[in-house]
This record gives C-alpha cells, sequence and structure tokens, in this order.
C-alpha cells in the first residue's frame, strides 16, 4: 500500500526471519562465526542464546544457507521443543530422510548411530540444529548429551546447535544436566541492538527495500523514540516501522514523526511491562495422585459435615 509513495520495491519490514535483511552487528557477526565454525570444525556442541525477538532465528536461517551451499552437510532441523524424548528422535530421523515407521526408541538410536558413523567414514557433516530449544525437557537433553557420545578419538561425528531463549542458560546451569554443559565447546548470546545500532538497522531495511533517502523517512527523532519503545529488539522495530508506514502514508507524510511512534506505541501497549506472575510449585513430596488423594479427602468430609 505505501511501497510507491515512499518509493520501495518491497516491504522492508516484514517480521519473518529473511536472511536477505540480516544487519550484521558485531554481535550477530560473532555468534554466526561461531556456529558456522562449530559445524565445520566439528566441535561437536555449540549453544546460542537471546531474548525474543533478537534475532536467533533469523542468524540461523543465514547459517542453514551457508550450509547448503556445501555437498558434504546434512542437517535436521528441529523447531518444535515440546516433544517426548520417542518423538524427538523419530522427528530427527525423519528429518534426515531415516525410516521411522514401526521403530522403538532403540531401533532409532542405533540407526542414528550408523548413519553418522557412516557419514563421518566418509569426511561428511551431519548437523542436529534444534531452535526454540529452551523448550526442551530435561529427559531430551540427556537425550541430545548421549547423543554427542558420537565421536572418534579426534572429532565429534554429530554437530549440536542448540538455540533458545536465556531460560536454556537456566537449564543448563541445573546440576542434573552438568554433564551436558561441561561439553558445550561453544557459546554465544544475542543482545539488543543499541541507538545507532538501532538506526543503522532500519537505515539498511529501507535500502534493501529500494529507499533512496531512509534517513527522510525516519528522522534521527523518530529513531530515537522507536528505539526508546523497542528497547532495541529487531522484531519490535520491525513492528513499530511497519505501522509507523502505515500511519505516515495515510497522512500522507513523506518523514515518521515522533507521534506516529508515540501513538503506536500506546496502541502496542509498549510501554508496559507485564509483571511475572508467582508461581506456588507443588511440594516435591507430593505427586499429582497424593494432591487428588488429599482434595477428595477434603471434599469427603465437607460432604459429611452436617449443615449448620
Amino acid at each position: 500500500m505505501y511501497k510507491a509513495f515512499y518509493n520501495l520495491k518491497r516491504n522492508p519490514f516484514e517480521i519473518t526471519p529473511d536472511p536477505s535483511f540480516l544487519f550484521p552487528t558485531r554481535r550477530h557477526n560473532e555468534a554466526l562465526a561461531a556456529l558456522y565454525y562449530g559445524v565445520r570444525r566439528h566441535k561437536g556442541f555449540v549453544v546460542l542464546t537471546g531474548e525474543v525477538g533478537t534475532g536467533k532465528t533469523l542468524l540461523l536461517r543465514c547459517l542453514l544457507q551457508l550450509l547448503k551451499q556445501s555437498d558434504d552437510v546434512k542437517y535436521a532441523y528441529v523447531f518444535n521443543g515440546r516433544l517426548s524424548p520417542l518423538e524427538f528422535l523419530q522427528y530427527i530421523a525423519g528429518d534426515l530422510g531415516l525410516p521411522t515407521a514401526g521403530k522403538n526408541k532403540s531401533d532409532l538410536l542405533l540407526q542414528l548411530a550408523a548413519y553418522v558413523v557412516r557419514r563421518g567414514e566418509k569426511k561428511l557433516t551431519t548437523v542436529l540444529v534444534v531452535d526454540e530449544a529452551h523448550h526442551l525437557s530435561t529427559d531430551i537433553l540427556e537425550e541430545i548429551r548421549l547423543l554427542t557420545n558420537l565421536e572418534t578419538a579426534d572429532a565429534k561425528l554429530l554437530q549440536i546447535l542448540l538455540v533458545g531463549q536465556p531460560e536454556l542458560d537456566e537449564k543448563l546451569d541445573s546440576v542434573d544436566l552438568r554433564q551436558l554443559k561441561q561439553r558445550i565447546a561453544l557459546r554465544s548470546h544475542l543482545a539488543s541492538l543499541d541507538l545507532n545500532e538501532t538506526k543503522g538497522y532500519i537505515e539498511r531495511r529501507l535500502q534493501l527495500a529500494g529507499s533512496p533517502e531512509p534517513a527522510i523517512v525516519f528522522p534521527q527523532e523518530a529513531v530515537a523514540t522507536i528505539h526508546r519503545y523497542s528497547r532495541g529488539i529487531p522484531r519490535l522495530i520491525n513492528t513499530i516501522c511497519e505501522n509507523a508506514l502505515v500511519a505516515a502514508y495515510a497522512r500522507q507524510l513523506k518523514s515518521v514523526t515522533e507521534e506516529i511512534i508515540e501513538g503506536i506505541a500506546v496502541d502496542f501497549r509498549l510501554g508496559i511491562q507485564t509483571p511475572k506472575i508467582e508461581k506456588n510449585p507443588i511440594p516435591e513430596d507430593m505427586d499429582l495422585q497424593n494432591v487428588a488423594r488429599k482434595l477428595i479427602a477434603l471434599y469427603t468430609h465437607l460432604q459429611s459435615e452436617p449443615v449448620r
């Protein structure tokens, strides 16, 4: 709708992770280099974390594009960690092109091990990429640790990339997963953009979309307001900028104003921080069946008491 008005050839602020729009900050470059180095040098286990919307999946897409250019790399890409251990292994095997029908956990593990070892003997690289890895259960993370045992005397045969929100770091820091944590070869963290990076991010996207004068479309004052409300998170920057272009176009303005950004921030409730809800966990010595029995006993007792 606004593309012709701003001399754009494409939408500059889509929230889908398009690798062509990667804005290479120092931290993003270092993270991408760590992922690529970990895979190509067979380091075994690499972890990337970052807050929601900081570009983790976009970085993964860039990595996978690089890996696709090499004939010696085969990868399984898991983007949903809410699986049982068996479903997780089935998904990996299926994505690698291995048969999974009618196979139990032992069959799948033997099949995966044989596949990875065969590729290793041919000097081929096999990669397991897990996005949204903060959703993985402790049982699946333990399965992943056992998969890292596939190795030769000088290299890991299966390269594993875990990508997720900071909660993943918290899980890996737990006592139960200390063996897995000790096997991490490379670790990176994506942070939000500072003000100068936010300015560069917006201008680069506009330039890639065909804008001849990005600084006119989003002047410095508007950029500063965008940074304040987005806190430098790329996904929020995209959302604000997309809506700002629509609003400015509706008013036939060649430049986005601070007032427009303020209005969008109000509409999207960007100035409101959602408080964390306190949870009252069930004590460890009480499982669900115990809780259910106590509730039934209480209900029976109340039912038997005379009405006063």
